[in-house]
């Protein structure tokens, strides 16, 4: 049963908001105590909503606006994976330090809850591939900007950026702009 969430907002408007704020649940203290955690495994499990959000998400950005999608570990693989499949184009992992097999482009930044490392590939994009970069949470920017940073210093240029919830008390979209942020829902 979905539970009517008044007040909802996101970029795409007040329904797909709603979809996605019935399927999230909260954690709390994890990974460590004092974080809550936005699990939206239960999305992911609803094959008509998460059919929703990923023809959302296209549809905000036009099928032909990106050529590859690139998915930071390890929700947004999930995500990156459907757009990719719904859209015929590739997709590419953006991963923890070590996971990757080949020479990389490695970015450090600081999380709200301590620090971490991104990797690409170095040959993961061809000059000017325009990349559809995609998350499932924006907190505080650190993950989201160190991926864009990543994609541009492999060769793609990046044509979106989406998440599907936004904790916008993070401050993550003010420490992205002027980089457009697109949030099915924000909190």
């Amino acid at each position: 049963m979905t539970q009517t969430h008044t007040g909802v907002r996101g970029d795409s408007g007040p329904a797909v908001a709603e979809l996605v704020a019935g399927r999230v649940l909260d954690v709390p203290d994890f990974p460590k105590p004092g974080i809550v955690f936005k699990d939206l495994m239960p999305l992911f499990a609803d094959g008509a909503v998460f059919r929703e959000v990923v023809d959302g998400i296209v549809a905000h950005h036009g099928r032909d606006s990106f050529d590859v999608v690139a998915g930071i570990e390890a929700r947004g693989f999930v995500v990156a994976a459907a757009i990719a499949y719904a859209t015929g184009v590739g997709v590419v992992p953006v991963r923890k330090a070590g996971k990757l097999p080949r020479a990389t482009h490695s970015a450090s930044y600081a999380l709200e809850y301590g620090e971490a490392t991104l990797e690409v590939h170095q040959d993961a994009f061809t000059a000017g591939h325009r990349v559809l970069v995609v998350d499932d949470v924006l907190a505080t920017g650190g993950t989201a900007g160190a991926t864009l940073d990543l994609v541009e210093r492999a060769g793609g240029t990046v044509s979106g950026f989406t998440v599907l919830l936004e904790l916008a008390f993070l401050g993550g979209r003010e420490r992205l702009a002027p980089r457009p942020v697109h949030a099915l829902l924000t909190v």
